[in-house]
């Protein structure tokens, strides 16, 4: 296939893009500057300059595609606005067409929820409040086979904003990281190259559309987590904090997002032969990348 992928040198696009060239896809890489045309040329893509908020533009670039995945996000208050230009923009190259549009998301849109399906009412803290409306219009496009992939916590190769925030916890007098709130509550988590082989399944898979919510199954306490990645720093261990420390810490809208207690055993993504089989985040920070 000839796919469209935006967020080619983040994270998660990164690893899209290596697992979609290793499957023999070609890979037309959207950028916004030509910052990093070079580096993903190296990674086997074809960089094309674009302006994600010019329609006509950005619909005339996905238009030339087989299919299409949207990771990129600036992850600021602008990430809303990015988010529909590129959804808009996919719906009107791709009307009719019954080509493939996949859409990022994340399981922070369900609030807490103890066993999250797809079929879970959304409960979005308002860090992400804005994202329902925009998937909803996603999967409702006539002519497109719309999915919207919804991720635990990713993480792996030593990367990832959320373990990041874990390995930096502030430290009490002993030298323990503080864990986030009490640190009860439970967050599900899947690797980052778990999730980019589920992206491939999804764009390659004729029947797939609709939500997946993606997670390992683990579903570890932060404090549990936060242990872990004491042991990668060389902390002395680790100590419950509150609600209103991670608030001062991290500001209330994401402090909110961090506090929820989830869990999802991933049923329907298995649907399409997926497994997670990478080591989960507590192994990860203890033996894996992480560690220092």
């Amino acid at each position: 296939m000839k796919v469209a992928l935006t967020g080619a040198t983040g994270f998660v696009g990164s690893h899209i893009l290596a697992e979609l060239r290793a499957h023999g896809h070609e890979v037309t890489a959207l950028l916004r500057d030509d910052s990093h045309a070079d580096a993903v040329a190296a990674q086997g893509a074809t960089p094309v300059v674009v302006d994600f908020h010019d329609p006509e533009a950005l619909a005339k670039v996905l238009g030339a595609a087989d299919g299409a995945v949207h990771t990129a996000s600036p992850g600021d208050a602008t990430s809303a606005e990015l988010d529909a230009a590129v959804a808009d923009a996919a719906i009107a190259a791709f009307a009719g067409s019954g080509k493939p549009y996949l859409h990022i998301s994340g399981l922070w849109v369900y609030g807490n929820n103890a066993a999250i399906t797809e079929e879970s009412p959304f409960a979005a803290p308002a860090l992400v409040a804005w994202r329902e409306s925009i998937e909803r219009r996603v999967l409702a496009a006539e002519g497109v086979r719309g999915s919207v992939i919804v991720s635990g916590v990713v993480y792996g190769d030593a990367g990832g904003g959320v373990p990041g925030v874990l390995l930096g916890s502030p430290r009490d007098e002993a030298g323990r990281l503080i864990t986030i709130g009490s640190g009860a509550q439970h967050w599900p988590t899947v690797h980052v190259a778990d999730l980019a082989d589920f992206f491939r399944r999804v764009l390659e898979s004729d029947s797939a559309h609709g939500y997946y919510v993606v997670g390992d199954g683990v579903n570890s306490t932060v404090a549990e987590l936060t242990a872990a990645a004491a042991d990668a720093v060389g902390a002395a261990g680790v100590v419950p904090g509150s609600d209103a420390e991670a608030r001062g810490r991290l500001g209330d809208y994401f402090a909110e997002a961090l506090l929820l207690d989830q869990a999802t055993a991933a049923v329907k993504a298995r649907e399409l032969g997926w497994q997670p089989t990478r080591p989960a985040l507590v192994d990860e920070f203890r033996t894996g990348s992480y560690r220092q």
